[in-house]
C-alpha cells in the first residue's frame, strides 16, 4: 500500500512537471516574431533619484514602489534571432541581462544600440563595452553625425572607438536603416538641449504595425512635423512624459523645457479614444505623480484613454 502510494505522487510530480514544461514552452511560443519590449521608463535619473528626500522616492525605500530603470527599449526579432537596443542608459548592463534571459539569447550581447543623444541617461552606458567590463569587440553603436563626433572626440569614450570595442554606424536624418527583411529603422530630428550632439526620435516598422519612440524633445510646437498627425499614422507613441505639469520643481523649468504630460494630454483632447490609446508615455522624472502607478493624476489621464509604458511589456511589430 506504501508503494503504491509512492508511486502515484511520483506519478503526480511528473505529470505536474510535463505540465508546467509545456505552459512555459507555450508562453515562450506565444510571444511575437517581432516586438518592442519596455526596458525601463524613468529620467536620466532613474528612480528613486539621487538626493531626493520627497515622498516620491520615500515611496521606493519604504517597499511601496519598485525601482524603475532609465528609459529604454529593446527590439527583439525571434524568427531572425537579432535584438536590438534603443538607448544606453547607466542600467543598460541589466538591460541587456533582462534581453537575454527573458526574451532572446544568441552568441551576441546585442546586435546593435541605438543612440538618440548625449544626455546622460541616453548614452553612458557605453561605459560597460569597454575594457574595465565586457571588453567585447565590433558592437554596432547607431549615432548621428555629431553625436558620432562627440564620441570619438572625448574620452572615455573615445577609448571605446580607438580599441574597437564599439563600431560607430553613421545615421542621417529621415534615412532608413534596413534591419532585416521584417524591420527597419528611421532616426528622426527633434528640437532639444544640444550641448553636445543633435537629438532624435525614431520610428520602428515592423511587418504588421509601427511605433515612434520620443523621450526627449523640447515642446511639441517647436518641432517641424505635427505630433498629432504623426501619432495617427502609427500604432504606438513612446512620447516624453518628463513632468507633468509647471511648477512640479523648485528651480525653473523653462532651463530644462519638456512638453508636461498636462500640456500632451490638453493637445489630444480632441482627438479619437483610438488615437489617445496609441499614445503611451515613458520618460518620467521622479516628481511625475503618473509614475506612480496608482496615483490619482494618473488614474484620471488613463480614464481619457492615454496610456503608460510599465517594464516588461511587449509590443508586437
Amino acid at each position: 500500500m506504501k508503494f503504491k502510494s509512492l508511486f502515484l505522487l511520483l506519478g503526480i510530480f511528473l505529470f505536474s512537471c510535463k505540465t508546467e514544461k509545456k505552459s512555459i514552452e507555450l508562453a515562450e511560443t506565444s510571444k511575437p516574431s517581432q516586438y518592442i519590449t519596455v526596458l525601463g521608463i524613468a529620467q536620466d535619473g532613474g528612480y528613486p533619484h539621487i538626493g531626493c528626500q520627497k515622498e516620491c522616492c520615500a515611496n521606493y525605500y519604504n517597499g511601496t514602489n519598485k525601482r524603475k530603470s532609465v528609459v529604454s527599449l529593446g527590439l527583439v526579432d525571434l524568427e531572425n534571432k537579432q535584438k536590438w537596443l534603443f538607448e544606453a542608459t547607466p542600467d543598460m548592463h541589466t538591460q541587456l541581462a533582462d534581453l537575454e534571459q527573458n526574451h532572446l539569447k544568441n552568441d551576441k550581447i546585442i546586435d546593435g544600440v541605438f543612440l538618440t543623444h548625449a544626455h546622460i541617461g541616453h548614452y553612458t552606458g557605453l561605459m560597460y563595452f569597454g575594457r574595465e567590463a565586457f571588453g567585447k569587440k565590433g558592437i554596432n553603436v547607431f549615432a548621428m553625425p555629431k553625436m558620432k563626433t562627440f564620441l570619438e572626440s572625448n574620452g572615455p569614450w573615445s577609448q571605446l572607438v580607438s580599441l574597437k570595442n564599439i563600431a560607430i554606424q553613421k545615421l542621417q536624418n529621415d534615412s532608413t536603416i534596413v534591419l532585416n527583411r521584417q524591420l527597419k529603422v528611421t532616426p528622426f530630428l527633434v528640437p532639444h538641449r544640444d550641448e553636445f550632439s543633435e537629438t532624435v526620435g525614431y520610428k520602428i516598422e515592423g511587418l504588421k504595425k509601427t511605433a515612434l519612440f520620443i523621450p526627449d524633445i523640447d515642446k511639441w510646437h517647436k518641432w517641424r512635423k505635427n505630433i498629432i498627425e504623426e501619432v495617427k499614422k502609427v500604432d504606438y507613441a513612446f512620447l516624453d512624459a518628463s513632468f507633468l505639469k509647471d511648477g512640479e520643481l523648485s528651480r525653473p523649468m523653462s532651463e530644462i523645457p519638456h512638453p508636461f504630460t498636462s500640456e500632451t494630454v490638453a493637445l489630444f483632447k480632441n482627438q479619437s479614444l483610438t488615437t489617445k490609446n496609441k499614445v503611451i508615455f515613458i520618460h518620467f522624472n521622479h516628481t511625475n505623480p503618473t509614475l506612480q502607478k496608482d496615483s490619482k493624476e494618473r488614474k484620471q489621464i488613463e480614464k481619457l484613454g492615454f496610456r503608460f509604458a510599465l517594464e516588461g511589456q511587449n509590443y508586437e511589430l
